[in-house]
């Protein structure tokens, strides 16, 4: 029997409202902080070598906190640890411009990432929760929202940094942060997470279509480990933790090329296609436009292809996407290339983190997350020394080789999962 999950329709509505804000306001905390950043590295006078050093304490604290959250979330609730987390990552943000020295921003920003990645882990646990409930797969959809509030983040932070300090806009994003904690939190503390039941003997199946029979095969290791999701404080199987690494390698592969884009699209642009400062500037903001438009449109593709045919047409959309990027002759022709690597790219980490959450609850995104913020800290030194030993189009390339990749083991997952 599949778990059904008991909570009131409009109570899933609502909990699918706060766990949404909660996507845009930390895509918008974030965004407004890397917007900063420039100003910040003056004010502290760090060196590039400096500043990039302490900028990796953004992800060096997600990863050393994502298992911990894990852990919390399984024995607070998804919901508590997000609202928490919240409101330190609220008031994590306005530490930055207090700072006056590259260890001390490291230090701050070990704060902030910590914050940010525990976050991620609680509301994406929340998340799967109820798209279990919903029983749709509506997961890009709250990544579409952080990309959303990422951008309205980054916009006014444009707009407000010819006229405000760091530190006022800063403690500004604080201010917002926790007024909308406030009034999204009450709502999500007022929900119980959703809990797996057994469907009752006699209840009408013809609600669960076709569409459910065709993905059988790929749903069964999320069946198989319905015991254990989520908050069940029963042991993963060892079959079972393997499939959530599995899922973490997707993650991985998604986001080495999301970090890589972010700090080489470019560069790219200007070295080797001698586009001017402002048209490579777009190159970035194509691709986020492209993960944007492509999460937006999610839920429809995967009701249509499923989770592995989306993970497969994902990955290889992506590669042959940056493979265009990285070798093509022109600047429009790279712009091209960015945006279909975006559309690729867009719904793979959703898509792997929900089902390593299926498989595993709390922990399993919190597996799933770890290791794809290892492969965003991972992705741009990685190109910068394969830059050196080859070029810069050459180490691009290495995003397509990874897309690819992920592709390929969605693919053997599913064949995994149906042996």
């Amino acid at each position: 029997m599949r778990p059904r999950i008991a909570v009131p329709d409009n109570s899933l509505t609502r909990l699918r409202i706060a766990l949404t804000v909660f996507f845009a306001l930390d895509g918008f905390v974030f965004a407004g902080w890397v917007v900063r950043i420039p100003a910040i590295k003056e004010q502290t006078g760090a060196s590039a070598s400096a500043l990039g050093l302490a900028l990796l304490g953004v992800s060096a604290g997600a990863v050393i906190t994502m298992m911990l959250t894990g852990r919390l979330c399984r024995r607070y609730g998804t919901h508590r640890v997000t609202v928490v987390c919240a409101v330190l990552l609220s008031l994590s943000v306005a530490l930055p411009p207090l700072t006056h020295s590259s260890p001390a921003l490291g230090a701050v920003l070990l704060v902030f990432g910590a914050a940010y990645g525990s976050i991620n882990v609680a509301f994406n646990s929340a998340a799967v929760d109820l798209v279990g409930a919903l029983r749709r797969p509506i997961m890009p959809s709250f990544h579409a929202a952080f990309s959303l509030g990422g951008m309205l983040g980054a916009g006014l932070g444009g707009l407000v940094a010819g006229g405000l300090s760091p530190t006022w806009h800063l403690f500004g994003l604080t201010v917002i942060g926790l007024l909308v904690t406030a009034v999204a939190g009450r709502t999500l503390l007022r929900i119980q997470p959703p809990t797996p039941e057994q469907d009752k003997p006699g209840q009408d199946k013809r609600e669960q279509d076709k569409r459910e029979q065709d993905k059988r095969e790929q749903d069964k290791p999320q069946q198989e480990s319905a015991s254990h999701y989520p908050g069940s404080p029963a042991p993963t199987p060892p079959r079972t933790r393997g499939l959530v690494v599995t899922f973490g390698l997707i993650a991985l592969c998604t986001a080495y090329g999301e970090g890589a884009l972010a700090d080489w699209s470019a560069l790219h642009l200007e070295h080797d296609l001698d586009a001017t400062p402002g048209i490579a500037a777009v190159g970035y903001s194509c691709f986020a436009l492209a993960m944007t438009i492509g999460r937006l449109s999610g839920t429809r593709l995967l009701e249509r292809l499923g989770q592995t045919r989306t993970l497969v047409g994902g990955g290889t959309t992506a590669a042959l996407g940056m493979l265009l990027g990285a070798l093509a002759p022109s600047v429009w022709a790279a712009l091209l290339g960015f945006m279909i690597t975006g559309l690729g790219l867009a719904n793979l980490f959703p898509v792997a983190v929900e089902r390593a959450g299926r498989l595993a609850g709390p922990d399993g995104v919190a597996i799933a997350s770890t290791l794809g913020y290892g492969g965003m800290l991972l992705g741009p030194p990685a190109i910068g020394f394969m830059a050196d030993w080859f070029s810069l189009p050459a180490a691009l390339t290495s995003v397509a080789a990874l897309a690819a990749s992920a592709a390929v083991i969605a693919a053997l997952t599913r064949r995994a999962a149906a042996g």
